[in-house]
């Protein structure tokens, strides 16, 4: 049984995370961290209640692994505490910097302790940026449009700048070939420039869960690769998958896909 705890548990992903743990046979939710609602019971059969701090939870309850779905100002710091703690990160949450990711590659090895960060946990969304890699070595021109609801605070999505990283990945050095010289008669209009020129455009809209599209063009045609989230329920079998596996194995991981 795989001891875990949830950070963000009280918001919209945590408490779908925590409902998944709680009625997987093979993980015991241990402990639950959040700013808000601190005592409230949140898995009436481990009787695991919220604490506003977490290495006090981590110290009092010892979870094998803990998912972070906070939000980006948080994310870097409770994984350090984590890892500082003996406790394998598993990380949800957008908005951490390459700089950051380094610095927690650098720790998870230095403590020989497995670290996860996935910018998506849909299994959709991974194929989504899979088939993207996949194309990006056919395609000479590439632009992204995320799409997420008007409460997600960081922008571009993680989603996004790990699409475009993997895109990037083919080699080409850049996918805006043959554009013509731009103004821009609005700053931002054309959108932020990413890994390898790719233009990352970034939507934020109530009615959203998450989408992504991706658009390849050549002359005479267009590809369109696109992910559409309907419910937080679809991210919870990757969720699952990723605390299984770095429950077992000492390595750092960024995006599921390295381990689908």
């Amino acid at each position: 049984m795989i001891r875990v705890g949830v950070v963000g548990a009280m918001g919209k992903m945590g408490q779908e995370v925590v409902r998944a743990v709680c009625e997987d046979k093979d993980l015991e939710l241990v402990c639950a961290v959040d700013i808000n609602q601190i005592d409230k019971e949140v898995c009436a059969m481990s009787e695991v209640r919220i604490m506003g701090d977490l290495k006090a939870a981590i110290l009092s309850h010892k979870p094998d692994v803990m998912i972070d779905f906070t939000q980006p100002k948080y994310v870097f710091e409770n994984a350090k505490t984590c890892l500082e703690n003996g406790v394998r990160p598993v990380i949800g949450t957008t908005g951490l910097s390459d700089e950051q990711i380094e610095v927690l590659n650098a720790m998870s090895q230095a403590k020989n302790l497995g670290c996860l960060i996935a910018p998506n946990f849909s299994t959709g969304a991974i194929l989504m940026m899979m088939f993207a890699k996949q194309a990006a070595k056919y395609f000479d021109n590439a632009e992204i449009i995320e799409l997420h609801h008007n409460q997600k605070k960081d922008a571009p999505s993680g989603t996004a700048i790990k699409t475009a990283l993997m895109m990037a990945e083919s080699g080409k050095m850049t996918f805006e070939n043959g554009n013509c010289a731009e103004t821009e008669t609005i700053q931002g209009s054309r959108g932020g420039k990413s890994y390898s020129d790719i233009h990352i455009h970034s939507v934020r809209m109530p009615g959203y869960i998450a989408s992504q599209e991706v658009l390849f063009g050549s002359s005479g045609q267009i590809l369109s690769i696109r992910h559409d989230s309907m419910d937080r329920q679809c991210y919870m079998s990757g969720v699952k998958m990723a605390v299984k596996y770095i429950a077992e194995h000492n390595e750092f991981i960024y995006g599921l896909e390295k381990i689908m």
